[in-house]
This record gives C-alpha cells, structure tokens and sequence, in this order.
C-alpha cells in the first residue's frame, strides 16, 4: 500500500485528491493538513509520497519542501500548482522535489503520478516543461559567461561591469579615474579577450556573469 500526505492551504483543494486517490485499491491517504502542521504529519505519519502545494499564505510549500528534506528517510515530494510558477519551480527541484503536478490533473494521471513517484520514479507536468527548460538554459548561459569573463582581469572586469551598465568610455574613464585612451584600450582587450564580441553582446555578458550589480 502507497501511503501519501496530502498539504494545501484550500480544504476542498485536499478533500478532491484524498477522494480520488482513496479510490485505488493500492493508495492510502494518511494525512491532509496546511503548510503550517505539514512537518510535524509527515514526521508522525511516514508517508512514501508527499503531495505538496507549492504557494500556500502561511508556511509556503518550499519552506516544508526543505523542512521535508531534512527528515530522516524523507518522502518522495511532487509539488502541487495552479499557475505558471516560474521560478518557485526551479527552486523546488532544486530544492529536491522530484515531482511537480497541475491541481487539475486528470484523476487517473494523478493515481499514475503517485505509483511513479513510490516506485522511485520522476515526474514532470507538460505545463512545467517549459519553464524547466529555460531555467536549465539560463543557467548553462549564466556558467558560461563566468567562464569567459574569468579570464579578464580585476581591471578589465571593472571596465566591463560598466559597459554593463551602459557607461560610455569617457564615463567609464571618470568613474575609473583612468584616462580615455587607457579605458579605450580596456575595452578593446576586453572585446578581444570574449572572443570578438561587440559592446552589445559585451554587456549581455556582463549581465550573465553578474558583473552589473557589484559595479564601482
């Protein structure tokens, strides 16, 4: 028998997927409570499946997400969502959630979800796909671009930082205290150094890196 903890702050929201998953023969709802008692029911009750809310008003779902991970033993986590959730839904699987489930999951995908995640497996809504995507893209940009700009120097990092953030040279040159033609001269290195890349595309890089935000 699959023992599942249902958490979310809606009453009806839990009632639903305990209704339709006490319906299968090999599933058993052993708890439905609120982000706020959701740490201590998983504790005492030792579900093999968690299906938790991932935004609820008091205790949100990845503050239990991380709460859950501690335990000892801890359950198999999918994530419950009724919108577009972005970047709450990289964190959670960052996070260890090994799933993430629309609310309005047709009632035999849900039972199959929760087979798969007792069984060790994964699960992802077609909803999440996307945003999963773009945030594993996003990342492998935001590496890449650390990598290319490590072989600056502290001096050169600086003068791209300020591209960054729009400065022209004679700016640049004022904010540095250096010459116009010595920033001139940083900025073609610069240019160089990432491979021939135009001011453009050097400020983009910038941004990626995070070089913008600790800007002189």
């Amino acid at each position: 028998m699959i023992r599942v903890a249902v958490v979310d702050d809606e009453q009806l929201v839990r009632s639903g997927l305990k209704l339709i998953l006490g319906a299968a023969p090999d599933i058993e709802v052993v708890a439905c409570c609120d982000g706020v008692d959701a740490v201590d029911r998983v504790r005492e009750v030792r579900p093999d499946v968690l299906l938790l809310d991932i935004r609820m008003p008091e205790v949100d779902g990845l503050t239990v997400l991380r709460q859950v991970g501690a335990l000892t033993a801890p359950p198999a986590v999918a994530m419950l969502t009724t919108f577009d959730a972005g970047r709450h839904i990289d964190d959670a699987l960052r996070s260890g959630a090994v799933g993430l489930l629309m609310k309005n999951t047709a009632p035999e995908q849900l039972v199959h979800a929760v087979r798969v995640l007792a069984a060790g497996g994964r699960i992802l809504a077609p909803e999440a796909v996307g945003p999963v995507i773009e945030g594993y893209l996003a990342a492998g940009r935001e590496t890449g671009a650390a990598d290319r700009t490590g072989a600056l120097t502290d001096r050169e990092r600086q003068v791209l930082a300020l591209v960054g953030a729009g400065l022209s040279n004679r700016e640049i040159a004022r904010e540095l205290r250096l010459s116009h033609g010595t920033v001139k001269d940083h900025v073609s290195s610069v240019l160089s150094k990432l491979g021939g890349v135009n001011r453009v595309q050097a400020a983009v890089l910038a941004d990626r890196a995070g070089l913008i935000d600790g800007a002189p």
